[in-house]
């Protein structure tokens, strides 16, 4: 994932920070060919700032209800 408008040298020492803004990235930008950690989507579920629409369909495939 390439991203010219973000200093990430900068972003990259507060690792948490970083973190969440990779899964930003991903989720709003799209994959490239890269996976979302699932454990890491959990982890920082709250802390996300994404499309509700978007949060809503990776929410049904992270918790979908067993019938």
């Amino acid at each position: 994932m390439y991203n010219w408008s973000t200093d990430t040298t900068e972003l990259k020492k507060d690792p948490e920070k970083y973190t969440i803004w990779k899964l930003e990235q991903l989720i709003d930008y799209g994959l490239d060919g890269e996976k979302l950690n699932k454990k890491l989507l959990i982890k920082y579920w709250d802390k996300l700032q994404i499309d509700p629409k978007k949060r809503d369909a990776l929410a049904f495939f992270l918790w979908e209800k067993q019938s």
